[in-house]
């Protein structure tokens, strides 16, 4: 089996970006909303993907999904702000945005999908924590995490464990994240490090550019073996002493924007994967759709739904 694992707090902002407003029968805003749930009802239908043949070319495929989580974060803040004060929080993000985050949560339990609501831990997080518990399971012969989030890049294994960029079809694993960053997923929490997260608020070392610290990571992987000084670093690189000097420096700062980046994989998720398999919406999912003006929804729904014995068989 394949699971899937979506971001939906990234999917709200996504479609709130590009989707125009829509209210429900009570006015509130509900056009991203809406927008998430018809594209994790998409999911379901089946769309295109590009995975890596053996040969290392691209393969389309349809992919229907049968397994999936969504992981939302039912607060912007987290146990991160906490570690550093500078670390992202909820100012800034349009009200109406704010006021889909629980509708949202609420509308993919009416459709039958498992969700995992954050408060202390990040959305990221419990996606790390599904992909490992997934990727434990002999049944599963692929976890696809389907976010373009830099972060999620260090769960990434091989071929087994990879993510989906929603938008243009792509899946990365292993090679695709080397490709990308210029490091291989277990270094990916090194790298934030030192060239900084704008999204999340914490801005890495001064001087540490991605090309510089891909080169540097490429060869020591982890902050730890990096040597104090330049002279004793094994590679040559141009700027190398004010590199060596900014690290040297700043290492505690540099160890703190590490374990902001690194994802927590202990936080409970699910006991048994085939609590991910979508068997069909809630009684009150048709009413739903209703309430928010969008019946087609539940029409696309109930056709998933009738298919389904005929599958089976």
């Amino acid at each position: 089996m394949h699971v899937y694992l979506l971001d939906g707090t990234y999917e709200l902002f996504r479609y709130h970006a590009v989707v125009p407003s829509s209210k429900s029968a009570d006015g509130a805003e509900v056009g991203a909303l809406r927008g998430v749930v018809g594209s994790v009802i998409g999911m379901l239908e089946g769309f295109i993907v590009s995975m890596n043949a053996p040969a290392g070319a691209a393969e389309a495929v349809n992919e229907r999904v049968t397994h999936l989580g969504v992981a939302t974060d039912h607060v912007i803040e987290s146990f991160r702000n906490d570690l550093w004060p500078g670390y992202k929080t909820g100012a800034g993000v349009p009200a109406e945005l704010l006021e889909q985050f629980q509708p949202l949560e609420d509308a993919l339990r009416l459709l039958g999908v498992v969700v995992w609501p954050m408060t202390e831990f990040e959305a990221d997080d419990a996606l790390a924590a599904a992909a490992a518990k997934a990727a434990a399971d002999p049944r599963v012969e692929r976890v696809i995490i389907a976010t373009p989030d830099k972060d999620l890049a260090q769960c990434v294994d091989d071929v087994r464990v990879v993510q989906l960029e929603r938008r243009t079809g792509r899946v990365i694993d292993e090679e695709g994240v080397a490709g990308k960053f210029g490091v291989l997923p277990e270094s990916i929490p090194d790298y934030l490090a030192l060239v900084g997260d704008s999204a999340d608020g914490f801005p890495g070392l001064p001087g540490w550019g991605a090309k510089s610290t891909a080169a540097v990571l490429a060869r020591y992987r982890h902050l730890e073996a990096i040597p104090d000084s330049a002279g004793d670093w094994d590679l040559t690189l141009r700027g190398a002493d004010r590199l060596a000097e900014a690290l040297l420096e700043g290492r505690d700062d540099a160890r703190l924007f590490r374990d902001l980046a690194t994802l927590r994989t202990q936080i409970p998720v699910f006991d048994d994967v085939n609590e991910l398999r979508w068997r069909g919406p809630e009684p009150g999912f048709r009413a739903w759709c209703e309430h928010v003006r969008a019946p087609r929804l539940a029409d696309r729904v109930e056709a998933l739904v009738a298919a389904q014995p005929a599958e089976a068989g």
